[in-house]
């Protein structure tokens, strides 16, 4: 017999995998779906709360063309190398038994080490920082989780708030007037926001296999209808054919995953999954103009986590086993004008560090706490 809080705490490990940016990849930016896609988070009785934070960590520095690694980058000591911090700061409230409400805070540093941004003299650093996109978002299990605790879908909404700063600047060396520095927007990889109104829909399922034993699924995909953000890049100073890469783009972005989690203990339990994530190459809706880098991971996901009364933390590490920088818009348009094929290439990283803490306020309503501790599963 599980306990519905037992039932949580082994769904609760593959929690905050849907936070993509998240393979650390320069095509895919700091995100994370309106309500996290964590079933620790979203299964809330009525009128109750549960307040969060989640750190990310991630080293981009293995450049891809197509799926192809170019390991020269590396050895010449040439490479681009971002390192990214986040932090979510998130709340979430069980509006019924079935719906939930979220609200998540994400902050950023971002630093990026480069030469050919600084007239390939010398290498240096750009720094950005502060607040990112805000995001909202509601979702509702499809089957009352009072009778269906063995298995159970959510589908979600969300909105996507253009709070971070797109136009973020820093000092560029040896690219001003007569080879002295600069202040230019910092790339679009380490931008903390990127200036679109967007809405996201999302879902998760799972569904008991065995005793202690789930399989889990979900997913998100971001609409970024805005097609440019005004935001200059200065990649036309590097070469004339660049021409049409000088503004952002205001991408599209998605993650999708899947695994097992198993509760070995009382305490601990621990996942193992694999999530597909990136930037499409065009966005569903509007147009898909200006600069992008779009690219995919496939990341194996493994994780552990530790839950105890209503205190939870868990550690997921993603490592990346497949990437791939496809040509973008503009390549193609340039490899058109030039009669040659041109395919960019961006940074990924080996794996991410992903660290969430979550704390659950319990409702005062004793008749929807009490519901939440005695739904059993046969």
């Amino acid at each position: 017999m599980y306990s519905f809080k037992k039932i949580i705490f082994c769904l609760f490990t593959f929690a905050i995998i849907a936070n993509a940016s998240s393979q650390g990849c320069v095509a895919i930016r700091h995100f994370s779906c309106s309500v996290g896609n964590n079933l620790e988070n979203n299964l809330l009785p009525q009128v109750s709360f549960q307040v969060g934070v989640n750190y990310r960590y991630f080293k981009s520095f293995r450049h891809f063309r197509g799926t192809e690694e170019e390991p020269d980058r590396v050895a010449n000591e040439t490479e681009v190398v971002n390192h990214s911090h986040s932090w979510d700061f998130s709340i979430n409230y069980g509006i019924t038994d079935r719906m939930y409400l979220g609200v998540t805070i994400p902050t950023v540093i971002n630093t990026r080490s480069s030469l050919y941004e600084h007239g390939r003299e010398e290498r240096n650093i750009t720094y950005s920082r502060g607040l990112a996109d805000i995001r909202v978002g509601v979702g509702y299990w499809l089957f009352d989780p009072a009778t269906h605790t063995n298995g159970n879908l959510a589908i979600g909404l969300g909105l996507k708030l253009p709070t971070g700063n797109y136009n973020a600047s820093d000092i560029f060396y040896n690219v001003g007037p007569e080879g002295g520095p600069q202040t230019r927007p910092v790339d679009q990889s380490i931008q903390p926001g990127d200036g679109g109104f967007g809405f996201t829909v999302d879902f998760q399922w799972y569904q008991k296999v065995a005793e202690g034993l789930f399989t889990y699924a979900g997913g998100f995909y971001l609409f970024n209808p805005r097609n440019i953000n005004e935001t200059r890049t200065f990649r036309e100073t590097l070469s004339p054919i660049l021409q049409n890469e000088a503004i952002m783009s205001v991408p599209d972005q998605f993650s999708i995953r899947g695994g097992f989690s198993y509760a070995f203990s009382n305490v601990f339990s621990s996942s193992l999954g694999a999530r597909y994530e990136g930037v499409p190459v065009e966005d569903i809706i509007g147009e898909s103009g200006g600069f992008r880098r779009p690219g995919n991971v496939l990341s194996v996901d493994p994780g552990i986590s530790f839950m105890k009364n209503n205190f939870s933390i868990n550690l997921n590490v993603p490592i990346a086993v497949r990437r791939e920088r496809p040509q973008s818009l503009t390549d193609m348009e340039t490899s058109e004008i030039i009669g040659e094929f041109r395919n960019g290439d961006a940074a990924f990283a080996d794996y991410l560090i992903n660290l969430g803490i979550t704390y659950r306020i319990p409702s005062k309503n004793k008749n929807a706490a009490n519901s939440a501790s005695t739904i059993d599963i046969e």
